[in-house]
């Protein structure tokens, strides 16, 4: 590279800025000039006096040597620039690496939080279905109180869906196993529609009232998923 430059002549430009680039250098250049001019100059007036010669003033030998200083210095600066672009990026990588560990284990104590809870949920379910009773399982009688049929209801279902079960029952008929509707020929304590839907639970659906919750029960797991379910749409609809 040294011996290209030494055989070219470069354009006249400034020195100033490569001048300050390397002392040896500045002061060969300052002595280059003196001798040039025909007078000695001091080390004083070396950097002065560079400053104001310029590239075509100087030898090839020492062009090169200043060009090379020049080069040198910003080889390093960028060198320094990309050192610290580097730091940069990965201290940046590292955070977000750092970010997601943390939120991935935040969704993972979460999705077991969750788990667990349904787990315990139907564990819960499952204990209270078992305890259940069917409408098979009571005396029938030629009629029922308002408290009989209740108690039947309380002990066909899960106890944390009898009350949305209750006020369903309560909006149709009043408790009224015998609940006709007039015009549309609704029945029972559910108000099947029409009564003889009630069939599927038993002969006896006109006259059991635990036929009918049976019914109602199974009618409204199927379609809302639970007594809870089919109250929260009569609510909405005034209907289920």
């Amino acid at each position: 590279m040294r011996a290209t430059l030494e055989g070219k002549r470069v354009s006249r430009i400034s020195v100033r800025g490569f001048a300050v680039a390397s002392a040896t250098a500045v002061t060969t250049v300052g002595a280059v000039v003196g001798v040039a001019s025909g007078s000695q100059v001091s080390g004083d007036s070396t950097e002065a006096a560079a400053a104001g010669a310029t590239i075509a003033d100087i030898p090839a030998g020492q062009q090169a040597q200043v060009q090379t200083a020049s080069l040198t210095q910003q080889a390093d600066e960028q060198s320094t620039a990309a050192d610290a672009a580097a730091l940069k990026s990965a201290q940046e990588s590292a955070r977000k690496a750092a970010a997601q560990t943390a939120q991935d284990k935040k969704d993972a104590a979460e999705k077991a939080k969750a788990e667990k809870e349904a787990k315990e949920r139907e564990k819960e379910l499952a204990a209270s279905r078992s305890a259940t009773r069917d409408a098979d399982d009571f005396l029938v009688k030629g009629s029922y109180t308002i408290a009989e049929t209740q108690a039947m209801a309380r002990q066909m279902m899960a106890s944390d869906q009898f009350q949305c079960f209750s006020n369903i029952v309560d909006h149709e008929s009043g408790w009224n196993y015998r609940a006709t509707n007039a015009s549309s020929g609704a029945y029972g304590l559910v108000q099947a529609l029409p009564g003889s839907k009630m069939a599927s639970a038993g002969s006896d659906w006109q006259t059991n009232p635990a036929t009918q919750i049976k019914w109602g029960l199974n009618y409204m797991n199927d379609r809302y998923g639970s007594p809870c379910g089919a109250w929260s749409f009569w609510q909405a609809n005034s209907w289920y």
